[in-house]
């Protein structure tokens, strides 16, 4: 779901829907950030697993 904070359907999301959609968008960057070689994969996976774990996901 692509959506921006402005978008009626954000503000239409529940609290676990946000911050699920926060989720997938940090987890998008940490992609391209490896993709990129900004960040190596080690430092990838460790930052995922920090993430998942912070905001409650399951991966």
């Amino acid at each position: 779901m692509d959506v921006s904070i402005e978008d009626e359907k954000w503000d239409a999301m529940t609290h676990e829907q946000k911050n699920h959609e926060l989720f997938l968008r940090q987890k998008a960057l940490l992609n391209q950030f490896l993709e990129k070689g900004a960040i190596s994969q080690e430092q990838h996976d460790k930052s995922l697993r920090d993430l998942t774990e912070k905001m409650h996901e399951a991966e």
